[in-house]
């Protein structure tokens, strides 16, 4: 009977509000919304829409920096690659052209070593001058490469260390530094050939 009691005196209450009707406060209305009625919707509100209308998520996030980021960053890719195309190129250009330097400098040494020492055995023959040896290596060098290169060649008979008597042809030709243009002199050959005067002296002897 102890145990009743409480239930049934709460029935009562319940039964005698009730009776009684909305209890209204002054001074508020009574078509506003209750607060107990928002926080009781606020609460049973999604937590994921809770999120969205609060901080943005992790998802907004990535959005966000797939949106605003990537194309920064593939602008800023796109301009390193230019300019590291642009000084390999440079680096390549330069290389390329002193290679190419470098084998012109020496098929034009090779060329008047070559005519120099075809002159030096023209001029060293018993029934020619050493001049015709130098008008020989001239006329080879300009048909090879070109008069300028040919502008100075001198022939001569000149006695070794050992006796010996040759002819020698000299050729000062310009050094190529910048295709065929350089400066004047800068590259010196010569060819030598035996004389065969001696040869002759001694059978006449």
């Amino acid at each position: 009977m102890g145990a009743r009691r409480p239930a049934a005196r709460a029935a009562l209450q319940r039964r005698h509000l009730g009776r009684q009707g909305p209890v209204r406060i002054p001074g508020l209305d009574p078509a506003a919304p209750c607060a107990r009625s928002l926080f009781s919707r606020v609460a049973r509100r999604p937590r994921n829409r809770l999120r969205s209308a609060g901080r943005p998520g992790r998802a907004h996030v990535l959005a966000g920096a797939r949106q605003g980021l990537r194309p920064h960053s593939d602008t800023a890719e796109s301009g390193s690659a230019v300019a590291e195309f642009v000084m390999v190129a440079a680096l390549l250009l330069v290389v390329a052209m002193g290679v190419f330097q470098l084998g012109l400098a020496l098929y034009v040494r090779n060329t008047l070593i070559s005519a120099a020492s075809e002159g030096a055995r023209y001029g060293a023959r018993a029934d020619v001058e050493p001049t015709d040896g130098a008008e020989r290596t001239r006329a080879l060098v300009t048909s090879a490469l070109s008069a300028s290169f040919a502008g100075d060649v001198k022939a001569a008979r000149s006695i070794t260390a050992s006796g010996v008597r040759v002819v020698e042809v000299r050729v000062s030709a310009p050094l190529p530094l910048i295709g065929p243009v350089g400066p004047s002199g800068g590259l010196t050959v010569s060819g030598r050939a035996f004389s065969e005067e001696q040869v002759l002296a001694g059978g006449a002897e």
